[in-house]
Parts: structure tokens; sequence; C-alpha cells
């Protein structure tokens, strides 16, 4: 049974900042994702894992995250977003607690790459457009930012207690721990995600007179069928896989990147930092994009993330860029410049291709993250395995952003135009 009312016009009152507040706080529990260079490092000796082994299930969980965001897209726009939020919360919880009950590289892809990742992609794909769609377009960057900052917060308090319960009871109590307390949550939280009713029209709208039937109009809403038709579509997932995977790819190992590097052990820390910047980013980039605009935030972001990536190259325990307060600051940064991207590309999207299919389309586009960072991760893991260094994942990662902030100047919003009824 569909949760959106289809009453034209209702009166309606406005649950938007709550609906916004449970998305952020689902996302708070949904972005253990990015604790897994912490989890990670928590794994045995014993099991024998190599460094390309631990990528595995991080990468999976990314793919599969950003596969699962066109279907659940999908349904939230059909059926409303606590059902597939309450899903969400369900399967991630499940794969916390298969993982759980493993030592194989198998059993954790399947736990956490597979279920967990699906469980992500659907309570994700379910917090953003209920929230974006009660506010006037003039708020949209400022909304997508507070409801994904909550994903990017998560590892400030993840991060410390993954380490703390590895370190005071076991790798399995953690995993247990932690899948019991995110299928709680998100179920929870879910039950108070309601999108307005059709026809409704936020405060602060400014509406435009009916055309004349039969006139040329510009197309406001696009089917997913039809965006794919534009070539808008291709560059913004290009520029998207570039800023995504970038981060995703210091995400992933900035725990290990910290330890041999620079010597610095408590890369938990580092994590924890980057998590404070991914969060804060976000809601920075948003507001500055209602200002300034997407494009010109967009560019912003990739050159300084391209000069942070290098940077960060080259910090070693003999230089200055090896100092832990050096090794903070930059972090945060590059926390800040990935998860600018989380806020920027949803809220394009939306105003390039509509709020209607704003669900699925917003998937669509989003399997530029997955797969960007899919092929970054593992491209880090891979390149570690084999020259023990991580040079050239730096190098190509950076190059990607220079390509994607030259393609900002040449994207344009689609123009296409349909007869009033």
């Amino acid at each position: 049974m569909s949760e959106i009312s289809s009453t034209p016009g209702a009166r309606e009152v406005n649950h938007g900042w709550r609906v916004t507040f449970a998305g952020m706080g689902i996302n708070l529990a949904l972005g253990i994702l990015y604790t897994w260079s912490v989890i990670s490092k928590g794994i045995p000796a014993e099991w024998g894992w190599t460094e390309s082994d631990k990528s595995w299930p991080y990468s999976v969980a990314c793919l599969v995250f950003c596969l699962i965001m066109v279907p659940a897209g999908r349904m939230q726009d059909k059926i409303g977003p606590r059902i597939v939020a309450s899903i969400g919360g369900i399967l991630v919880g499940a794969g916390f607690l298969l993982a759980s009950f493993t030592t194989s590289l198998i059993g954790f892809i399947l736990g956490f790459g597979v279920l967990a990742g699906a469980g992500i992609g659907f309570g994700y794909a379910s917090a953003t457009p209920p929230a974006v769609k009660w506010f006037d377009k003039a708020k949209t960057g400022l909304i997508a930012g507070i409801v994904v900052s909550g994903f990017g917060l998560a590892s400030v308090y993840a991060a410390p207690l993954a380490k703390w319960l590895m370190t005071h009871y076991s790798f399995q109590a953690m995993l247990i721990t932690l899948g019991v307390a995110f299928l709680v949550v998100v179920v929870g939280l879910a039950q108070m995600l309601k999108p307005p009713p059709r026809g409704y029209i936020p405060a602060g709208t400014v509406t435009a007179a009916a055309p004349v039937a039969g006139t040329m109009v510009r197309k406001e809403d696009f089917l997913p069928k039809e965006m794919l038709m534009t070539p808008q579509f291709y560059m913004l997932w290009f520029m998207y896989a570039c800023g995504a995977g970038a981060g995703l790819m210091i995400i992933a190992k900035l725990a290990a990147i910290a330890d041999v590097q620079t010597g610095i052990h408590l890369g938990f820390i580092l994590v924890a930092v980057l998590a404070i910047g991914n969060g804060g980013g976000r809601i920075v980039a948003g507001m500055l994009s209602d200002k300034i605009g997407r494009k010109a935030t967009m560019f912003g972001v990739f050159v300084l993330q391209a000069v942070l990536i290098m940077l960060l190259s080259t910090a070693t325990a003999d230089n200055v860029l090896g100092k832990m307060w050096v090794m903070v600051v930059v972090s945060m940064l590059i926390g800040a410049n990935y998860g600018a991207n989380l806020s920027l590309f949803p809220s394009i999207t939306k105003d390039y291709y509509g709020p209607k299919n704003f669900g699925v389309n917003y998937g669509l586009v989003f399997t530029a993250w997955g797969l960007g960072g899919f092929m970054l991760s593992k491209l880090a893991g891979a390149m570690y395995d084999k020259h023990q260094t991580f040079a050239i994942a730096y190098y190509g990662a950076s190059l990607l952003l220079v390509l994607a902030a030259v393609m900002v100047f040449f994207v344009k919003s689609p123009r296409h135009e349909t007869a009033a009824g």
C-alpha cells in the first residue's frame, strides 16, 4: 500500500524538518560503511588476509549499495520511504550478524558486502528524496547536505566505538553489537519518514502563471529513460565517479596509509576526523551551491581534492606532512571535499531532472559513486600488494579529479521542451 497521498493541492502540515532529521539519523547508522578501514585493520592476523583481500568486502558493499539504489529509488517513489528504509535496516543488521559468524573472505563478502551493502542502499535511497520534497528549490542543497551529513559523520562515533569493542571484547562481538543496534535504529527512524502529498507546494515557492494549452514549455520532470537520453547524465556520471571514487579510495585505506607512510598507529583517530570533514563538507557545500551555483562549487571541490591527495602522497615520517597534526588537517579536508559530492550531485540531479522521479533518477546517477569507489579502492589495494606503495593510486585519482574539474565547464542544464496540456 502506498504511503503517498494522492490528494492534489492538499493542505498539509510541513513535516520537512522532522523528516530531514530522521533521514540524517538513518544515515548516521548506515555510515558504518566508512569505518571499514578500522574494521579491516582489526581482522585477526591468523585469518591470513592480504591487503587486497581486505578491500573486497568494502568494494563489494560500495558496488551493491549503488546498484540497489536504482530499484530502491523506484520503490520509494512508488510506495514511499518507510517500508523501503525498514527493509534497509533489516538487511544491514542481518549482514553484520552473518559476518560475525564467519572467518572466511567469502562470508564477509556475503555479509558485509552483499547484505549490508544492499541494506545501506535501501536506507540511503529513502532518506533524501522525502526530505527535499518538503522544501522549495532554494533550500535543496542545504536539506540534501543535512540529510547526507549523517552518513559522513557516522565514523565520528563508529570508528572509536568499533575500536573499543574490538579491544575490550572481540572482533565478532563488535559485529554483533553494531548489527543489532543498526537494525533497531534504522527501522525505528524509518517510521518517521513521510513524503508530501501530490500537489503539495512548499512554502516560499514562486509559482508561474499556468501556460496556455499547446504552447511549448520547458520540461521540469524527466522519466528515467528520458534522463538517460541526455548527454548531461553521462557527464554528471563521470564527474561523480571521479569525485566519489577518489574519496572512497582514501577512506578505505586511510588507517593503513597512516601506518605505512608515516608510522602513525592511531589511524582510527584520522578516520573519525575525516568523518567530521565528510559530514560538515556536505552541509557547507550544499549551502554554498545554493548561493554560488552547483558547478562553481563542484569545480572548487575537484581541484582542491586533487591537490590534497597529491600532498598526502608525499607524507612520510621524515617530513612535516607526516606529522599527526598535519595528517589530521589533510584528512579532514579530504573528507570535506569527498562529502561535498554527496550533497552536490543529488541537488544537481533534482535541478536538472525534477523532483517527481528523483528517487530512481538519482539512483541511476548514484551508480557512479559505487563503481568509482569499487574500482579505485581495488586499485589502491592491488597496487600496494604489488609495489608496496599507494603512489600509483594517488596519481590516478588526482588525474581523474582534474578531468572532472575540466568537464564542469561543458555540462549544462538540459533544455527539453514539451507542449503544455
